[in-house]
C-alpha cells in the first residue's frame, strides 16, 4: 500500500511552534552547532516506494534561524505495481531569516522511479544554504529513474528554475560526456544572500570536477559530479569554504 504523508516544520525567533512529522518523515529538534534552531529528518520507514507522495513544508519566519538535515541518506526503491513516487519539499523563508536545508544524499535505487520537487520562496533579505545531492545506484547496480526540479523565487521574482533527469526514463545522454562524463554522484550547492548584491561572485571553476556559476540575482550555484558520495560531499564542502560564504 502507498503512503501519503506530510512533515511541517515552522520556525520563528522564539522557537519551533510547529514540528509535525508523519509516517516516514518523523522529525527530532536537535542541538544546534550555530545560531538558531536545528531539526534532523529521521526516516520512520523505508521510503519513498513506487507510489508513495512525501511532502516536507517548512516556514522560516521573519528574523528566524533554522538548520534542517537527516539523520541518513534517503534511498528510492521500487514499489510493487511499478508506479512512480513523489517527494515534494516546499521552503519559505521569511525577511532577515535564514535556513540551511542540507539532507544526506538522495539514492536512486535500481528499479525506482522518483519525482521530486523542490519549491523555495525567499523575502528579499533572506539567506538560503541549500543542498542536493543524488547517488545514481547503490555500489554495483544500475539506478532507477529520478527527475528532480529545483525552482527558486526571490521577492516574487525568479532566480532558478532547474530539472535534471537520470536513470533508464530519463533522455538519451543523461550519462553522457557532456553530463555525467560516466560519474554517478552528483549535486549542487545554491546560496543565496545580499552579500553577493555588493560583492558578485565570479565564475569559477572549483577544481576538475566542480563550478561555481553566479546567478542572475544575490546567489550563486555550486554544481559537481564525483564517482561516489564520498567524494561528491567533499568536493561541496571544500567548495562551500572556498566561496567566501559566511
Amino acid at each position: 500500500m502507498s503512503v501519503r504523508a506530510t512533515a511541517r516544520i515552522v520556525a520563528t525567533p522564539a522557537g519551533l511552534p510547529v514540528l509535525a512529522g508523519e509516517g516516514p518523515l518523523a522529525l527530532r529538534r536537535t542541538r544546534a552547532t550555530g545560531p538558531g534552531a536545528r531539526v534532523t529528518v529521521v526516516g520512520a520507514m523505508s521510503a519513498p516506494l513506487g507510489g508513495d507522495r512525501l511532502a516536507i513544508e517548512t516556514e522560516v519566519r521573519d528574523g528566524a534561524l533554522l538548520t534542517v538535515d537527516s539523520a541518513a541518506a534517503t534511498v528510492a526503491l521500487p514499489g510493487r505495481d511499478g508506479e512512480p513516487a513523489d517527494y515534494d519539499v516546499r521552503l519559505t523563508v521569511g525577511e532577515r531569516a535564514g535556513l540551511n536545508w542540507l539532507p544526506e544524499q538522495l539514492i536512486s535505487a535500481y528499479g525506482s522511479d522518483l519525482r521530486m520537487r523542490t519549491r523555495v520562496e525567499l523575502a528579499a533579505t533572506a539567506r538560503l544554504v541549500l543542498r542536493e545531492e543524488q547517488i545514481l545506484g547503490r555500489h554495483g547496480e544500475e539506478p532507477g529513474t529520478l527527475s528532480t526540479r529545483l525552482t527558486v523565487l526571490r521577492a516574487g521574482r525568479p532566480l532558478l528554475d532547474q530539472e535534471l533527469s537520470y536513470g533508464p526514463g530519463a533522455p538519451a545522454g543523461w550519462d553522457g560526456g557532456a553530463v555525467l562524463g560516466g560519474h554517478r554522484a552528483v549535486g549542487q550547492l545554491l546560496l543565496v544572500g545580499t552579500e553577493f548584491e555588493e560583492k558578485p561572485a565570479l565564475p569559477r571553476l572549483l577544481g576538475e570536477t566542480a563550478v561555481l556559476t553566479p546567478l542572475a540575482g544575490p546567489a550563486v550555484l555550486i554544481t559537481a559530479v564525483a564517482p561516489d558520495a564520498l567524494r561528491l560531499r567533499r568536493v561541496l564542502d571544500e567548495a562551500l569554504h572556498s566561496s567566501a560564504y559566511r
